[in-house]
Order: C-alpha cells, then structure tokens, then sequence
C-alpha cells in the first residue's frame, strides 16, 4: 500500500490518522529519533552485480536514484516505456517529465502509463505537453462495479529494451529526498542487460488493455501468467487479480517452503496466515528477520503489523523497526533468492494489486542484499519479546486488532469481492 493507497477511499486507510499502534513510541523514542536524525552514517558500498548476463546496481539513495532516473531518461536513443503508481506535478516529477519531453524532441517514442487512483487526476494540466506531443499517455483507469478499486501498483522505467529502472519508488519528491527530510526510505535496481527486452511486451500489452474501455479482466490475468518467467536465475514474476495465487505469491510460497533463511524489509506487513506460518517455520528451521515500519503516513498499517508481532516472536522471528524515516522499501531474501520490486508484503500485494517483482537467484546477490538489510537494521529498533509484552496491554491489542482486521481482512474481502467476482470484467 503506498502513501496515496487512500485516494481511492478504500477501508483501510479509514483511521489513517489515528494512533492505532500506541505503546510502543516513549519518550527515549523520540530523543533517539532526532538523535539519528542528526547523524551522518558511511554510505553503503554494494558493488554492481552480474547475473545471467545482466548487469544489477542498486540505488538506495533517494537523490541518487532521482539522478539515475533521468540519466536512465537521457540516455534513450529509440524508446522509452514508464510505468508509475505516483507521478506528481512537484519538483521531482517536473524534472522526470521535462527529461521526457527532452526525448520526445530528439525523436524517442515515449509511453507514460499511470495509475489513476495514485496520479492526481487534477494534474491534466502538467501532463498536457506529453498528451498533446506524439507520446502515449494513459491513466490506468478504474471503472464503477467490479473493477473500481483495481491499483496498477508497478513501477517500471525502461529504455531501449536494453535497461530499466525497477523498485517501489514514485516519481513525487517525497520518493528522491534524503533521511531526516520527512522522506520515503526507499529501494531502487537498475538492470541492464538482455533479461529486461520481454518488459517492452508486457508493457505494451497493458497499455492497450488499459486504454480499451472495453478490456475484460480475464484478458489481465491471462497477461499475468503469460509474462511471468516461472524457470531460471533471473525471473520477472507478475501479481495482480488472478483466480489461485499470483505468480509471485506463488514462487515466494514456494521459496519459503523449505528454506532456513529469511531475511525481508516490508514497509507493510500484514500476510495471510498461510505466510505468517512459512515465517514461523523458517524461524524455526534457522533464522527469520523481518523489519518493519516505525513511522508512516497511515498509522493503521503499523498497528496491522504490531498485531502480528508476539506469535512471531513466540516461534524465534526476530522483529525490527525502522527508525530514521518513513518507510517503503520491498526486499525480500529467501535463502539464495531475492525478491525485489514493487510488493508489500500484505494482502493487497500479494492478491489483488497489479505487482512487478524480479527473482534473482544468486548467492552472491543474496549476499549482498542481506549486507543491506544489515544496514537497515544498523538504523532499526530491535522488538524484544519482552518489550513488546510490556506493552501488550488489552487496549493496545485492541487497537492493533482493529488495525489488522481494516488492513488485512476486511479491505482485502471487500476488494475482493467488488472486482473479482466470478464472472466480472
């Protein structure tokens, strides 16, 4: 769920605002929040990677990933496909827009598809050169009945079918800004190589469906499962409303099945208990981390994942949460195998949503996504089974309870059941 899930009204933003984790914030929280804050931590150093011929670099810095971003832009020479959740008219996204127009007049064909719930349908105006220009541009548009709460959550910046830009960032400020400026911590990967081309046709094959009003939704889950990779190192798997588990909610089960590592950043966490138990039996196995959110702008996600803080502490996992800023990074190692792109781990991502996710499986990669975890952790707050019962209290319970149901049970059900029926579009 990003910042903007609640554009569309949906229920589980309903108490964005109010305090539903409580307990757990305390006056040494606060004095070390601005404490770290204050601080200027060494750089992470992750080296580019190679695997399967693909060239993967890691871009965890909001200013460096924005500069990376449009020199991703700059470089086209033929084509340029962009596939956002957020695109909004603020300094960020006029600077991404301004590089687009810039390819446009050297003569690269561009195509912009947003999500209509997360792009602001008031910026007309600020798209209006790409509209007007020979580029494509396209709202992925929700509809009255079944289909009106159907996000197209991906996130996708790709040239030349040669390099693309993946993650769970937006093109808004929030998104590129550093620690300590009220930003998103975030995570981007940049891919270049011959294992990127088949986005160009998944792309296309979206944004023709998205622009045909008369598109059905059978034909999207068709789209899901044709596109997916499902064998090799290097594998693009696709969520979204498909009938059974989605191709990356299937392989991320699987991975989980008999696997004794597992290391995952999930800015919000609310699994199915099905998930809930593939972490507990990973716990056990050996050893289960899990970073979570301290600080968001819904509350409500946070007491959602507090509520199923002690039954993960009881079976070994260890719970840590996230301090220097809001938080919105996906990344999810399972032994030698990543998961990384534009799901959360919670119902919506890993059921309904329209999700990108790139399986890498290679143990030098794991490697060095668990030395940024690491990292993260280095700047998290360890949830002892001790603390967290202090402030178990029923009232406390209560509310995360409530959080949990809004989030993971009855948002997921309602959504469920207004666009997925049986024989809707």
């Amino acid at each position: 769920m990003d910042k903007a899930d609640g554009k569309g009204g949906e229920v589980a933003t309903a108490l964005a605002n109010v305090n539903i984790f409580g307990g757990l914030r305390s006056t040494a929280r606060g004095r070390m929040d601005a404490f770290m804050a204050e601080q200027n931590p060494p750089k992470l150093n992750i080296l580019p990677a190679d695997v399967d011929g693909n060239r993967l670099t890691l871009l965890a810095d909001g200013p460096e990933r924005l500069d990376a971003l449009v020199a991703l832009i700059d470089g086209a020479e033929r084509t340029l496909r962009l596939l956002y959740y957020m695109f909004d008219a603020d300094h960020s996204g006029t600077r991404v827009r301004d590089a687009l127009l810039a390819a446009v007049a050297r003569g690269v064909k561009v195509s912009l598809l947003v999500d209509g719930f997360g792009t602001d349908a008031d910026d007309a105006l600020f798209f209006k050169p790409l509209i007007d220009g020979p580029s494509q541009f396209c709202r992925f548009q929700p509809r009255w009945g079944r289909r009106y709460l159907l996000r197209n959550h991906q996130k996708l910046a790709l040239a030349d079918e040669k390099s693309v830009m993946v993650g769970g960032f937006n093109v808004t400020d929030e998104y590129f800004g550093r620690l300590g400026e009220n930003s998103w911590r975030d995570l981007g990967l940049q891919v270049d190589g011959p294992g990127v081309a088949c986005l160009a046709n998944y792309f296309d094959n979206l944004l023709r469906w998205a622009k045909n009003p008369h598109s059905r939704l059978r034909q999207l889950r068709s789209m899901i499962g044709e596109h997916s990779v499902d064998d090799g190192p290097f594998r693009w798997l696709f969520g979204g409303p498909t009938r059974r588990l989605s191709p990356w909610a299937r392989s991320v089960k699987n991975d989980m099945l008999r696997a004794t590592r597992l290391d995952m950043i999930a800015a919000y966490f609310s699994p199915s208990r099905t998930m809930l138990r593939r972490i507990y039996a990973i716990a056990q196995r050996g050893r289960a981390r899990v970073v979570t959110a301290s600080k968001s702008d819904n509350n409500t996600t946070i007491g959602a994942a507090r509520h199923t803080y002690w039954r993960l502490l009881k079976r070994g996992a260890e719970i840590y949460e996230y301090q220097p800023s809001k938080l919105h990074t996906k990344l999810i190692v399972i032994d030698d195998v990543v998961h990384i792109g534009s799901a959360n781990f919670d119902m919506r991502s890993l059921y309904l949503n329209m999700e990108m996710m790139l399986r890498i499986d290679d143990p030098a990669f794991a490697a060095q996504m668990r030395q940024f975890i690491d990292h993260e952790i280095a700047d998290s707050k360890r949830i002892t089974r001790e603390e967290h019962r202090a402030h178990r209290g029923w009232f406390n319970r209560l509310k995360w309870s409530a959080a949990h149901f809004l989030v993971a049970t009855m948002d997921y059900n309602v959504t469920r059941r207004l666009n997925f029926g049986l024989n809707g579009r």
